[in-house]
């Protein structure tokens, strides 16, 4: 089996349509599987040992650091590469046919790149590690009937401790490796069975369009993006360390005791509502939205063309800004305002049923809105409210991350 076909679509090879995104993730995943792999040399997962392990990689003389730094920093990278490469999927047409499927198992996919960040960000057992740990699989405790239960088997017991590094440990080097390879294969597969890149829909369907020999056009032009990237990893590896802070210490919680930087919306969320739709009920309706895009009734947008065409592009921009401006917006209005009238009310119902019901009657509005307007289609009007949900998603990110300071209180 060969990952490209002998020869492709011309229009293909432009770098506007894909900006080498996927190719980019792949380039880091293979970067990530060979630091793990060499890591694995030094690394002690007993907890004793494990920060003192990774302290040792930085010793003069030896290589240790620097492949540690360009795991971390791939780590990093691949969760932003990949959520550029679904945007662009996703803004660009691409899920039409075998390509629905093929968004379904990208979304697998990121979820397992998350995944294997979340437990590798244990490994160095440092007072960072430990407590984004302890406070992240805290949240997952309040996913209804099988939270405790979640947080128990992810800690190896009511603590996080050498139980919770072993088993963050074997999923980190062994579970998710074994579920993403052959996932990532299929993803491939399906890419291959598809015809490649998404074209734009007269291209696809004309029988005299060019066609190139992919060898030595499209392979020349990823292995250029490939090293392009591999040397801006290495080069920045070779000057900035990887955050190693002091050895754990469960007596001493630092303030402000954050989750890992990608999980910050969710902390950031957990903040604001109550701590089942905080982690669960909102969550799982933002999976659900993005899941369902290719299989909804004139859902997916012209293929080959940024925003189903330059009409389109305004759409996205403006509602992926209004996203964030929103999310900044609700933040402060919840911190000053909201927050005094929400605790005279049920829990449940001032901090849980009905932020829920405004957050999902402001998509809608805004689906309606756009869907009314004669030049706009339908699929431009699910992209509006796609964006609207990334642009708030990162603006909670941005807060969680740069905004929040001791006892988690806002610095602006």
């Amino acid at each position: 089996m060969h990952l490209h076909p002998r020869t492709i679509p011309a229009e293909t090879l432009r770098v506007t349509l894909s900006f080498g995104l996927g190719g980019m993730a792949a380039t880091l995943v293979m970067l990530l599987f060979i630091s793990g792999l060499l890591q694995l040399l030094s690394y002690s997962p007993q907890a004793h040992q494990a920060y003192h392990s990774v302290l040792s990689m930085y010793e003069p003389g030896g290589l240790g650091g620097f492949v540690r730094n360009c795991h971390y920093w791939a780590g990093n990278l691949l969760v932003i590469i990949t959520f550029l490469h679904m945007l662009r999927v996703m803004l660009t047409g691409a899920l039409t046919g075998f390509r629905r499927y093929n968004w379904v198992v990208g979304i697998v996919l990121f979820t397992l790149v998350l995944f294997a960040n979340f437990t590798g960000y244990l490994m160095p057992w440092d007072q960072l590690a430990f407590w984004a740990v302890t406070i992240f699989t805290a949240m997952l405790s309040y996913i209804p009937l099988i939270g405790d239960a979640l947080m128990t088997l992810l800690r190896g017991g009511d603590e996080v401790g050498p139980e919770t590094l072993s088993t963050f440990f074997a999923i980190h080097i062994g579970i998710v490796p074994a579920l993403f390879v052959p996932l990532l294969i299929y993803h491939f597969w399906l890419i291959r069975k598809s015809g490649g890149l998404i074209r734009r829909s007269r291209e696809s369907t004309n029988s005299s369009v060019e066609r190139l020999p992919a060898m030595p056009h499209l392979v020349a032009r990823e292995a250029a993006v490939g090293f392009s990237l591999l040397a801006l990893v290495l080069l920045f590896a070779a000057f900035v360390d990887a955050p190693l802070g002091t050895e754990a210490n469960p007596a001493q919680s630092p303030n402000p005791a954050k989750a890992a930087w990608y999980f910050m919306g969710l902390q950031e969320l957990l903040l604001h509502l109550h701590p089942s739709f905080a982690v669960s009920v909102v969550p799982l309706l933002v999976f659900l939205f993005f899941l369902s895009l290719p299989f909804l009734k004139d859902g997916t947008l012209s293929g080959g063309v940024w925003c189903g065409g330059p009409g389109g592009i305004p759409i996205a921009a403006g509602a992926g800004c209004a996203g964030g401006l929103l999310g900044f917006f609700v933040v402060w209005l919840d911190d000053v305002l909201l927050s005094r009238y929400a605790d005279m009310l049920d829990a449940w119902l001032g901090r849980g049923v009905i932020p829920t019901a405004g957050l999902v009657l402001i998509s809608v509005t805004v689906f309606l809105l756009l869907s009314r307007h004669p030049a706009v289609s339908r699929a431009q009007a699910l992209m509006g409210v796609f964006m609207l949900v990334c642009g708030g998603a990162a603006s909670l990110t941005l807060i969680g991350v740069m905004l929040r300071g001791p006892e988690m209180a806002l610095v602006w």
